[in-house]
Order: structure tokens, then C-alpha cells, then sequence
């Protein structure tokens, strides 16, 4: 069996959707399985002087202009295609009649530009690109879900459900394990915190539904209580926006609060691992990956009470309204004497999430596929 791996653009430096495809990578070659993973070519981004609208324009050309031709030679020497990322589902074409899976991680920038979220607005360009996935993903007749939310949100979008449709969730995509006291006080000491300081965690981008600033907002709450007073809150992920800068300083917060910019896994580790709990008021996702990684560093998880937080982290979090600032410090004070009885139902909850069961799934469905047309 020949698979081949459709990842994305890598100018556009989507970091967890390059993970996915080196997770689905190594694990097939480890299993015998002759697979090749291909990237729509950079011809008019790669220059690194290109910049701005022009680099956007390069890169725009390259992924549904130049990628074709190219995508469509690598597709006609293997048995199945698999499409990591559904934002590129316009590559379907490519497969021509071999069996195509494509995985759908969440719908969010689609619903975005069909105007489902309020204040959300998308310009014209991102419309018609994601009216243009959208239209894209309905003809696929092979989709994985990475959790049911997300497979609940395709059977919305879709009129008719694709021949194959279901869940497969995703295992850790790197060796997250607690952390050794000394790599923990390493990453306080580069935080400016002192071995005695307690801090809340977040790890994100600076999307909407990432809910940033929202996280200021609980964590202004809970300093209130007297147990939180002096803790800190570490955010790490992308630099900050304006409007998180404005709020932390009109909230006298700039002293408790610390920004960590691109920080590697180990770091990431770390800090987990030494963190009173990780603070994750997502308002969407498709999957949540940090929850499962604070889990199986030991790291206590409060999130949002709405799925998929609530699929994924299960019984192993507190659930707070990432909308409601106030009342969510209150829930999490009033529960913070669980937080040691979170560490070890984390651990119990990762097993739910078992790298090899969900890489033989996929396996299996590519035997699946493959005899279907044969």
C-alpha cells in the first residue's frame, strides 16, 4: 500500500497541521507502510523579501494555481490520498478516481465567513475562499472528525452525510510527561518568577476563539480571592495583542502577568508541569490539544463548558462560562482543592487518547477504502 500525506503550504507556517502530518508520517513508516508526505510547493512565496499583500498574493497563486498540476502527479503513483487539513479540500480534484480521505479538524473559519459567530467579520477574499472549501469538503465522500463536535458541524454543513464519516481523535503528538523539578525552576527563572511563585498557565494564538483576553479577564477575577492574590499568569503562544496590553495595564496587572513568545516542547513541558492549572476559556475549538498535553503533565485543567473541551478533557477539568469573568473565578476558587484529584484523573483520562489505537484506525481505513475501489 502507497499513501500519500496532502500537508500544508509550508510558508503559511501552520504549526499543529505540520505536526498532524508528521505524526500520521512517522507512524505509518513504523508500522511498513510506504507513505510520502507532500507540500504544495512555494514557486512565487519562497523569495524572503516578498512581504505583506504581495507575499499573501505569492502564496495564494502558489496553493490553488501551481499546486495542482503538481499535487495531480503525486496522487496518480499512489493507492490512496489522504488530505491532512480540510482547508485544503479543493485538492479532491487531484485524486481523480483514487479513494481520498480527508480529515476535518473544525469548522470554525467556514461558520466565520456564514456569519455564525457575532462581532466575527471576514472580508471579502476570506469569504469566497472559505465558501470555496466548504463546497470543496461537501463532495468528499471520505471525512474524519477529530472529535464528535467537529463531526456534528460537517453533518451541519452538509446536506447529505459523506459515505464515511467518523471520529478519530487525536493522541499526543509529542512525549508530554511531568516535568523534573529542575527544568520547572529553569522555566520560572526565565519567567521571572521565584521557586515559591504559583502561576495559571495558557497556551494559544491570538485568534478569537482563543479567547486571550478573556483569560486576563478570569485571571483579574480570581487575584480577588485571597488563595489567588499573588499568583501569576503565564501566557505563552504568540506576543500579545494591543488590546491584551491596554487591558493589563488599566488593570495594574503588567506585574503578574508574563508573556512568552514561540516556545519550544520541552519549555512547554515545563511549564505545565509547574503550573497550579492550566486556564483554557476557549469559545470554539475543534479538538483543544493543550488539554491532553496539561493532562499528561500532570497539570490541572479549567475550561470552557461547552464541547469539545468537555468531550476531550472529560471528567478530568473544571468547567467554567469562558464568557461570564466573575462567575468562573468563583467556580474555580470554590474547586480549587480538587485541583490534586484533576492531576491523577488526567492521567486516567489520556488513556482515552492512546497513540497506537488511533493510528491503526487510520490503518484500517485506508485497507477500507482501497478495497471499496477496488
Amino acid at each position: 500500500m502507497k499513501v500519500l500525506l496532502i500537508s500544508n503550504y509550508p510558508p503559511d507556517a501552520q504549526e499543529s497541521m505540520l505536526r498532524y502530518a508528521d505524526m500520521l508520517e512517522h507512524a505509518l513508516r513504523s508500522r511498513g507502510v510506504m507513505v510520502e508526505t507532500v507540500f504544495p510547493p512555494p514557486v512565487l512565496g519562497r523569495p524572503s523579501w516578498l512581504h505583506g499583500p504581495w507575499k499573501k498574493w505569492a502564496g495564494y497563486l502558489d496553493k490553488y494555481i501551481f499546486a495542482f498540476p503538481y499535487l495531480r502527479k503525486k496522487a496518480a503513483a499512489v493507492d490512496v490520498i489522504h488530505i491532512c487539513d480540510h482547508s485544503n479540500a479543493m485538492y479532491l480534484k487531484c485524486a481523480g478516481k483514487k479513494p481520498c480521505l480527508i480529515t476535518c479538524h473544525d469548522l470554525i473559519a467556514v461558520f466565520s465567513a456564514r456569519g455564525k459567530y457575532p462581532g466575527v467579520r471576514v472580508g471579502k477574499m476570506g469569504r469566497l475562499l472559505q465558501n470555496w472549501i466548504a463546497g470543496s469538503l461537501m463532495q468528499a465522500k471520505n471525512i474524519v472528525c477529530v472529535s464528535q463536535k467537529t463531526l456534528q458541524d460537517v453533518k451541519e454543513l452538509c446536506a447529505h452525510a459523506p459515505q464515511n464519516l467518523e471520529v478519530i481523535y487525536h493522541p499526543l503528538h509529542w512525549k508530554y510527561a511531568p516535568a523534573s523539578r529542575e527544568a520547572i525552576e529553569a522555566e520560572k527563572a526565565k519567567c521571572g518568577l521565584t521557586v515559591h511563585d504559583e502561576y495559571f498557565f495558557h497556551v494559544g494564538n491570538n485568534h478569537w476563539y482563543k479567547n486571550r483576553l478573556g483569560v486576563m479577564r478570569i485571571f483579574s477575577e480570581l487575584r480577588k480571592f485571597p488563595r489567588f492574590q499573588n499568583a501569576r499568569l503565564v501566557l505563552a503562544g504568540k506576543p500579545w495583542t494591543r488590546e491584551m496590553r491596554d487591558f493589563a495595564q488599566r488593570m495594574d496587572l503588567l506585574d503578574a502577568l508574563v508573556e512568552r513568545v514561540d516556545i519550544s516542547n520541552e519549555e512547554l513541558q515545563a511549564l505545565y508541569s509547574g503550573a497550579v492549572a492550566l486556564l483554557f476559556p476557549s469559545l470554539e475549538e475543534g479538538f483543544g490539544w493543550p488539554l491532553l498535553e496539561a493532562q499528561a503533565c500532570g497539570c490541572p485543567v479549567i475550561t470552557s463548558n461547552r464541547p469539545p473541551m468537555t468531550e476531550i478533557a472529560g471528567t478530568a477539568a473544571i468547567y467554567i462560562d469562558p464568557e461570564l469573568p466573575e462567575q468562573a473565578a468563583e467556580v474555580i476558587d470554590k474547586n480549587a482543592d480538587d485541583f490534586r484529584d484533576l492531576r491523577s484523573r488526567g492521567f486516567e483520562n489520556l488513556r482515552r487518547f492512546a497513540f497506537d489505537p488511533s493510528m491503526d484506525r487510520y490503518l484500517d481505513l485506508y485497507h477500507r477504502l482501497i478495497q471499496a475501489n477496488a
